[in-house]
């Protein structure tokens, strides 16, 4: 350190405590975790207050490693204590976030996101020193899983309250029985969503992911649309020359290894009168517009996943902050001649972007 260099003792604390305090976070995550797959937050969810005894006899678990959790949750703020009577409480209003699946605040897919990320991390090192990156194979299967819950409130709460109606005519299409694209389907919530609120609808859904796909057949036939609503493990360039009504992507285009090629391929699949919707991440590609809590969650998600899955296979490695100028001019040469941002703060977190040949 050079001699004329000053340092603020108090601030050396400070940051000390910081560095506890997220270390404590990421255990946290893991407590977190814990509580999601085990259904202790469901167990809580009645907001009545309960003693250590009472909740292990309701749930069968350990009462020795509940009480530690319970610990790490009240110490954590997620869960209130009364040290006279020994009782624990989950506040009603943290009910719809960590234990309501139809809630639109549910946070179970990010809690269930987090222990698979993280284990990640020993991969990742290795593609810092060498380049590429972990392909989507190398996680755990229930990385899977945990997407499907994290953008289950989105199918569940607004695709066909808020964002289809949003789009100009395409509910009247769907209704009259037009042709639907949902590319990167993943799991299949999305199209099997629009297949129960468009009954005449005709649903594609492709993913390159065969574990994904079989698990949206499934998904189809236990929501009872298995038979109007098709899965096809492909990628983009298996479409070409396929047109629909109605496009869509869910945060898929940031992933892609070749994301401007994937926009050509459907823009071709895109109906000379359609619509593509191509739902991605509020965020931007300037790191100054991300100083807030969602650039916080999404640049390690992004070094995690997102782009070291791309740069796995050679790719563009956009990861999550591709940002609105991006897709713009990336729909521009892929030959869209509209392109329009949706207004919506249903919920914040993703952009709509409403693009037409």
């Amino acid at each position: 350190m050079s001699e004329t260099t000053t340092m603020d003792a108090t601030k050396v604390e400070q940051f000390s405590v910081r560095i506890m305090e997220d270390y404590g976070n990421t255990l946290r995550g893991a407590m977190l975790y814990i509580g999601d797959q085990l259904g202790l937050f469901k167990a809580l969810a009645h907001s009545e207050w309960v003693t250590l005894d009472e909740l292990a006899r309701q749930t069968g678990f350990n009462a020795r490693y509940l009480r530690e959790w319970l610990g790490a949750m009240v110490t954590g703020s997620y869960v209130t204590y009364d040290r006279e009577t020994r009782r624990y409480r989950m506040p009603a209003e943290f009910v719809p976030v960590l234990a309501d699946e139809d809630s639109p605040y549910f946070a179970g897919g990010i809690m269930q996101l987090s222990v698979p990320f993280v284990s990640m991390a020993p991969r990742v090192i290795e593609a810092f020193r060498n380049g590429g990156g972990c392909p989507e194979e190398a996680f755990p299967i229930e990385t899977w899983q945990g997407m499907e819950r994290m953008t289950m409130p989105w199918y569940k709460n607004f695709l066909v309250q808020h964002w289809i109606p949003s789009l100009d005519g395409v509910k009247e299409k769907l209704e009259a029985g037009g042709s639907v694209l949902d590319f990167g389907c993943g799991s299949g919530l999305a199209a099997i969503t629009m297949a129960k609120a468009f009954p005449r609808a005709r649903i594609v859904g492709c993913d390159f992911h065969p574990p994904s796909i079989e698990r949206a057949r499934a998904n189809a036939v236990a929501a009872g649309v298995g038979d109007r609503v098709t899965f096809e493990v492909s990628d983009s360039d298996a479409i070409v020359g396929k047109k629909f009504d109605f496009v869509t992507t869910f945060v898929v285009i940031h992933d892609a290894t070749d994301p401007q090629q994937m926009l050509k391929d459907l823009r071709a699949s895109t109906a000379d009168d359609g619509t593509y919707l191509m739902v991605e991440l509020n965020l931007s590609e300037e790191l100054h517009q991300n100083m807030n809590l969602f650039g916080r969650v999404m640049y390690p998600q992004s070094t995690l996943y997102c782009m070291t899955c791309s740069l796995s296979h050679g790719g563009a490695g956009l990861g999550a902050f591709m940002g609105e100028k991006r897709a713009r001019q990336m729909a521009e040469v892929a030959g869209f001649s509209r392109f329009r941002k949706v207004p919506s703060d249903r919920p914040p977190m993703p952009a709509l972007f409403e693009l037409r040949p």
